[in-house]
């Protein structure tokens, strides 16, 4: 190497993440919440920080979740020493660290091998940037949620929802480590904008400081290439927020130059369970002319626990010799289901080239035993793969017995795409069979009152399906979630709230 090339603290650092990263598995990486911040998105950061912050304003940067320490760079590129009074970063993992304590070694930087969550709060910090851990609440062990909520609590007065990941407690944390006016940017998972955990974070953004602008990314845009996650950058000052306050919110492109730009009241924001509709679309109107869940009851389908086994071909079926009244049909996948009406044989199994069945049997072990030992020896070859052992079999009266889920005339895929050929994310299926449906779909029964309609027109639910199946795009859309890579999907409460006036004027 040429002895005047001099090799910058970034290029540095971006050698050492990369050989940290290659020596964890990428599963131990996401378990733990380990998404490292590109260089360009630390630097568009860093830089919209300052602008929030002020030009004069010394800064007193904080980082509790440094890695090895992106923002800390930027920070250094963009700004003299001068004006950098104080720079602190926090960082658990001992394996990033060491390294990046080194690295950083005769710098400004005070950078603590230490649980940031478990540190007495110091209130100094005037710019807080932070791409908190994304550790989803199963991955947290009980006794540190209960001493993560009640230190919220304590420091917040945040009331975070035990189901809420561990980047909902950093930032309620963190609130104990800002001075007055201080500005902090989280880059956030976008779901807690729509998801009932996120309520708490919601709360505290309208009410503890003055949320100054959300950016969402383009979901196609993903930001980590090892995280399926839609991301955010969540902005506030830390001030009450003045009366009549207006938050903006962005998406796609830059901070600077978004794709779309939306204000929004924070009073209109109090009122809206799913804020990841702004900036595309405008607040919603309370709906008075019926919604999905006025005409149908809307169930998820059936998470077997391990659908090679408990959902069998028909060929298969009969192969083994296995006994198809303990079965019943079960739709494919929505890739096999190539039309959105499914007809049915005279057995009610649909009218499809994969015709799947699903084990789903009331009998004791020892009564298959008796009767259907075919049957029996194929449940001991689920057995010896530790299947009744796994959480939802073990949870069951009988680990092969699935959830109570009988035909429904209407089904909805449950996962799409904005993105497709027909320019629907999501299909209404009318399903004339007996075929129950696995987890891929949403069941849609009749409610009361789609039942009156049905015995005074029996076209009623071929009428209504031909209704859902015209619904605009947007709508479901905007009351579903999208991931990263752009992929949306809809849950069942989601599904219920969407507007369809068009059912209310086809009642008898």
């Amino acid at each position: 190497m040429n002895p005047r090339v001099t090799i910058s603290h970034e290029q540095k650092r971006l050698i050492l993440q990369e050989d940290l990263d290659a020596a964890k598995s990428r599963g131990e990486r996401n378990k733990l919440g380990q998404f490292a911040t590109p260089g360009t998105l630390a630097n568009q950061i860093i830089t919209h920080a300052g602008v929030l912050l002020g030009e004069t304003e010394d800064i007193r940067f904080l980082d509790p979740a440094i890695g090895t320490g992106s923002f800390y760079s930027a920070l250094r590129s963009l700004y003299p020493n001068a004006r950098i009074s104080a720079a602190r970063g926090y960082e658990i993992d001992r394996h990033y660290a060491e390294s990046a304590i080194c690295l950083w070694r005769g710098t400004n930087l005070e950078l603590r091998l230490a649980d940031f969550t478990k540190e007495k709060p110091e209130p100094c910090f005037n710019m807080l940037i932070c791409n908190p851990p994304y550790v989803r609440h199963h991955h947290i062990a009980n006794e540190d949620k209960i001493r993560l909520r009640l230190t919220a609590h304590e420091i917040s007065g945040v009331n975070l929802s035990g189901l809420s990941g561990l980047y909902c407690y950093f930032i309620a944390l963190a609130h104990g480590w800002m001075s007055d006016e201080g500005v902090a940017g989280w880059l956030v998972p976008s779901e807690f904008m729509d998801v009932n955990y996120g309520k708490a974070i919601k709360q505290y953004l309208l009410t503890q400081v003055t949320l100054l602008q959300i950016h969402r990314f383009d979901p196609r845009d993903v930001q980590f290439a090892d995280a399926l996650v839609s991301s955010s950058v969540v902005w506030f000052r830390k001030a009450p927020p003045p009366p009549g306050h207006n938050v903006k919110f962005t998406y796609g492109g830059t901070f600077a130059e978004p794709t779309t730009s939306r204000l929004v009241s924070i009073d209109a924001l109090a009122q809206e369970s799913k804020w990841t509709r702004f900036p595309v679309h405008e607040r919603r109107s309370p709906n008075t002319r019926g919604i999905v869940s006025d005409f149908f009851k809307i169930k998820r389908g059936i998470a077997t626990g391990d659908n090679d086994f408990f959902i069998l071909p028909e060929e298969e079926i009969e192969r083994r010799g296995l006994p198809l009244e303990l079965f019943r049909p079960i739709l494919p996948s929505p890739r096999y289901v190539k039309s959105d009406e499914v007809e049915s044989d005279p057995e009610g199994v649909p009218c499809l080239e994969k015709r799947l069945f699903l084990l789903d049997s009331k009998l004791a072990e020892s009564e298959i035993e008796r009767r259907f030992p075919e049957l029996y020896t194929y449940l001991q070859e689920g057995r010896a793969k530790g299947l009744h052992e796994r959480y939802l079999c073990r949870h069951r009266s009988l680990w092969y017995a699935q959830e109570a889920r009988p035909p429904a005339p209407v089904v909805c895929t449950y996962l799409g795409r904005a993105d497709t050929k027909n320019g629907r994310p999501f299909r209404f299926i009318l399903n004339k069979s007996k075929a129950t449906i696995a987890n891929v779909y949403l069941a849609m029964y009749p409610t009361a009152l789609t039942e009156k309609a049905m015995q005074a027109d029996p076209t009623f639910v071929r009428r209504a399906w031909e209704a859902l199946n015209r619904i605009n795009p947007d709508q479901l859309l905007s009351e579903g979630r999208v991931y990263g890579g752009g992929l949306h999907k809809l849950e069942p409460k989601e599904l219920a709230n969407v507007p369809v006036p068009e059912l209310m004027e086809l009642l008898p």
